[in-house]
């Protein structure tokens, strides 16, 4: 413990135990921090004694777009308010029993009541896969739009024109596993059951070789200016 002890780096790391990413996809949300019970897991950096008053904001990811380490148990999830009014009111929680070694991923999501001051959340599981080929990309899609239908994501490789279907139909507040897709630029879609016209689309999305990707749809789907098929790593 001396000041000028040398110091030891040969031990190794502790194990990660469970992982989990943040994101603000609820519409007309505020600025949030975000809890796992009461223990502060993301942060705004601060210029000042004082903490940040912004939170992370909506369509933002907390911790950087970073996993966050925690230890494995039953835990309730909420994102909080960051402004000086109404702060720390929870605007959503959620229960969630995350295991150890395993990914999670925590959405606040759907339309922000302001009567309320509530907005729905969710969790879903970051299933990676085990045996990972770095010569391609993983693809998944998350559905965190609460006034639209189970929907279909398809891509389209923009130099050939082939496509892949990721999962199958998503219901609100769910995701499909992650699909193998050759590196590339696609042009995205999504559908509904039996539709014949997009619902919403997002073109020139690259992906690469040895990489992981979230497509979430977010937003208000009566608001098109809002709706959007976010693209996190």
């Amino acid at each position: 413990c001396e000041k000028t002890a040398v110091q030891d780096i040969t031990a190794p790391m502790p194990e990660t135990s469970a992982r989990i990413k943040f994101f603000n996809f609820g519409v007309g949300a505020p600025g949030v921090n975000f809890y796992a019970d009461d223990v502060k897991m993301t942060a705004i950096s601060s210029t000042t004694t004082s903490e940040a008053t912004t939170g992370v904001n909506f369509g933002g990811v907390g911790a950087g777009g970073l996993y966050v380490a925690i230890d494995p148990g039953q835990y309730t999830l909420s994102g909080r308010i960051a402004a000086a009014t109404d702060k720390d009111l929870a605007i959503t929680t959620t229960p969630a029993n995350l295991e150890n070694g395993k990914a999670y991923s925590f959405y606040v999501s759907g339309i922000y009541n302001t009567t309320t001051k509530t907005a729905d959340s969710f969790v879903v599981e970051d299933p990676f896969i085990p045996e990972f080929d770095y010569t391609t990309a993983y693809v998944r899609f998350v559905h965190a739009i609460s006034n639209a239908n189970p929907m279909t994501m398809t891509i389209r490789e923009r130099t050939d024109s082939s496509t892949v279907v990721i999962g199958g139909e998503v219901p609100y507040k769910s995701a499909t596993p992650f699909v193998k897709v050759p590196p590339g630029s696609y042009d995205l879609s999504t559908r509904y059951a039996g539709a014949t016209t997009n619902a919403i689309t997002r073109t020139a999305v690259g992906f690469a070789p040895g990489r992981v990707y979230t497509i979430a749809a977010r937003g208000n789907i009566t608001t098109a200016s809002t709706v959007l098929l976010d693209n996190t790593l």
